[in-house]
């Protein structure tokens, strides 16, 4: 019989951060940088940890690249060739602490995923990643890819709840992405009606991670750096991110002139879009759980991290969190009805 869990679910636009009393005198006082030792890996990391989302239009070598200047993490996508890797690892040793390479389950995938390592072996991180992290199948193929590559560290996912988090991380797993449907081209939730409010997910799956001394990434759902800063606040050890990284040069896939406006378009992995490009088409069985938007270009990424990293450090000084490590201990959320004041926003410009 259907049941309702009746408790409260809140998601990044149902909260605003309390702040605290505070002894920091500037932003520029606040370390962002994190430094983590993975449970099954035994591998450590050192870096500021916001994500590139494994998206062709997002995790590109190019934005490794420009993510890899700040210590910050791009999982790339899993659609470039072994060939192409060992030229992108050759020529950018830089990047190798900063890059996982991706991997689905579908056939054929460990044996890439093999290929690229074997040309790559200074790649310490592996994301595997499926829409549905529930299935017995994925359970079992983190388990496979841990014991074939024992040293790499495992990011695995997507699932929104506790159990599902442990049972990946006792399978193998180090770092689990959280995260079913929040993505802002993703149509998991209208398609299927299956979700959970991110923020919520978030908490309760890094509850049930660090209880076991695992880690989480909270994968879509932000809108602007203080839904990122939100994330961090509810738990979260990385903070993954699609939307707010489309449109720049740095993203994959072709610039466009429309009505004398330079676009770029941006889709979800699910999407038509996505599954005509690299699998031939949309399977009879199964129906397109993302859209395909028009992004107006937006010029070097370098803006939108400058803008996504002050405004965490900002967060940081609000609630007197000199480090980020102690953005989650010093986080009080408050529910709100309204986040900002939208009377001008039709005449907001750019600046």
């Amino acid at each position: 019989m259907p049941r309702i869990d009746n408790d409260i679910k809140l998601d990044f636009k149902d909260v605003l951060v309390r702040p605290k009393r505070s002894t920091i005198r500037s932003r520029a006082d606040v370390d962002l940088t994190r430094s983590f030792i993975f449970r099954n890996s035994g591998l450590t990391y050192t870096g500021i940890p916001v994500m590139a989302a494994n998206m062709d239009t997002v995790g590109t070598f190019e934005m490794a690249k420009a993510f890899a200047k700040h210590q910050m993490f791009t999982t790339i996508h899993k659609h470039y060739s072994p060939a192409a890797w060992k030229e992108f690892v050759d020529n950018n040793p830089e990047t190798l602490e900063h890059v996982a390479v991706s991997a689905g389950i579908a056939e054929g995938d460990m044996q890439k995923l093999s290929d690229i390592l074997e040309l790559a072996p200074q790649i310490k991180f592996i994301c595997l990643d499926v829409a549905n992290g529930y299935s017995e199948h994925f359970v079992q193929f983190v388990r496979d890819v841990r014991k074939k590559f024992p040293k790499k560290t495992i990011m695995a996912g997507n699932v929104v709840t506790g159990e599902m988090v442990e049972e990946l991380i006792l399978s193998g797993a180090d770092i689990i992405k959280v995260g079913i449907g929040p993505g802002s081209v993703c149509t998991t939730r209208k398609k299927t009606g299956v979700g959970y409010p991110q923020l919520s997910a978030v908490m309760e799956c890094a509850d049930a991670a660090h209880g076991l001394g695992g880690h989480i990434i909270s994968d879509g759902g932000c809108t602007c750096p203080g839904d990122v800063a939100k994330a961090f606040g509810a738990g979260a050890d990385y903070v993954m991110l699609g939307g707010m990284l489309a449109g720049h040069n740095e993203s994959g896939g072709e610039m466009i002139e429309k009505n004398g406006k330079k676009i770029k378009l941006f889709y979800g992995m699910s999407s038509a879009t996505a599954m005509k490009k690299h699998s031939g088409g949309v399977a009879e069985y199964r129906a397109s759980e993302g859209k395909t938007v028009e992004i107006e270009y937006r010029g070097e990424v370098e803006a939108t991290i400058q803008d996504i990293l002050g405004g965490i450090r900002s967060t940081c000084t609000y609630v007197g969190a000199s480090k980020l490590k102690e953005l989650s201990r010093r986080t009080t959320f408050i529910r709100c009805t309204q986040q900002l004041n939208e009377v001008f926003t039709a005449f907001t410009t750019q600046h």
